[in-house]
C-alpha cells in the first residue's frame, strides 16, 4: 500500500531541497531526483519509526500549493 504526499521543491545554491509540508519533513540533494529519492526515503523513515500519536500531531490536512499574482512594484 502507498501513500501520497505533497513535495515543494526549491533550489538553494548549488542544492535542491525538498520538504513534505504534511508531515514536516526534509531532505535535500543535487538534483530534482535526488532530492526526490532523498524525501521519499526521509518520509519512509519517519513512517516506519514515529509512533502513531507523533504521526497524527505533525500530519496536516489536505495542502494547496498554488501560484499567486501580485502587481508589480513601480521602481
Amino acid at each position: 500500500m502507498s501513500q501520497t504526499f505533497t513535495a515543494i521543491l526549491e533550489r538553494e545554491g548549488d542544492w535542491v531541497v525538498a520538504h513534505c509540508p504534511e508531515l514536516d519533513v526534509a531532505s535535500q540533494g543535487r538534483s530534482l531526483d535526488e532530492a526526490l529519492a532523498n524525501l521519499r526515503e526521509a518520509i519512509s523513515l519517519f513512517l516506519e519509526e514515529a509512533g502513531p500519536d507523533e504521526i497524527q500531531a505533525r500530519t496536516h490536512g489536505p495542502i494547496l500549493v498554488t501560484q499567486v499574482e501580485v502587481p508589480a512594484r513601480a521602481s
